[in-house]
């Protein structure tokens, strides 16, 4: 017998702390995963619940198989998939290291896909399951000066959306949170922490919320917010040309 747990990436901080915190209160066991294990120690004492600790650098190749084996050695099972990991880097692409951007594809992109496919199988096997996977609102269109980040983001976005097609037989729900600018540590670690964008930034609670709302109603797209809404929106009537423009002018 395998106890069903929801598994978080990225759940030292911000997004992924809230997301743990609220998938505790909802009832659910959890199993977290990031690279920081006594953040994780501090997050599990906050929470009432059961908590499995897994530490790991989700970046590495092989990374995604050797979390999944560990989850399984310990008689779990991923019911609910958050991928949450991720991180951004601001600057241009011609000037920003080579190995730091490969690592947020990897982390972005690569490990996501792999965690999806790794644990599709088995929900399919059970009848159920959901995946919730973290874009942006960045995803919706190009982003000169952090080019790559967004471009991993709309990656995520079609990525999800055909996923949430591919599986509705299956009775798996599968989601994209597309959150704008979210008060956590992403702007430090992208080195943008001036930047316009993170002085108007939406309190973590709230788009976890409305991150797991939608996974609740099987929403291929969720985005938070009224004025986010209008933004994603909006890329489908104005020239690209002019988006370029416009998110090339944002200071970050």
């Amino acid at each position: 017998m395998t106890r069903p747990v929801t598994l978080i990436t990225g759940a030292s901080a911000g997004l992924g702390a809230e997301f743990a915190r609220q998938c505790a209160k909802r009832g659910d066991d959890l199993a977290v995963v990031a690279r920081r294990r006594d953040r994780l120690e501090d997050l599990a004492a906050q929470i009432q619940g059961k908590v499995h600790i897994f530490t790991a650098d989700l970046a590495l190749p092989g990374a995604a198989e050797s979390l999944l084996a560990e989850v399984e050695a310990e008689g779990l099972a991923v019911e609910t998939l958050i991928n949450n990991a991720g991180f951004g880097l601001g600057g241009r692409f011609a000037t920003l290291p080579l190995e730091r951007q490969r690592e947020m594809i990897d982390l972005n992109v690569r490990t996501l896909t792999e965690l999806c496919r790794l644990v599709v199988p088995g929900m399919i096997e059970r009848g159920g399951g959901a995946i919730l996977n973290v874009a942006s609102t960045a995803a919706f269109q190009p982003g000169p000066n952090m080019a790559v980040y967004y471009a991993s983001k709309a990656f995520v976005l079609s990525f999800t959306e055909a996923l949430h097609h591919e599986l509705k037989r299956s009775r798996i729900k599968v989601s994209a949170l597309c959150p704008g600018p979210t008060a956590t540590e992403f702007f430090d670690v992208a080195g943008v922490s001036d930047s316009i964008l993170a002085r108007f930034s939406a309190g973590a609670a709230g788009v976890v919320r409305a991150g797991l709302r939608g996974l609740d109603r099987n929403k291929a797209v969720v985005v938070p917010g009224f004025g986010n809404k209008i933004g994603a929106q909006s890329t489908r009537f104005i020239p690209r040309a002019a988006m370029r423009r416009i998110v090339g002018a944002i200071k970050v």
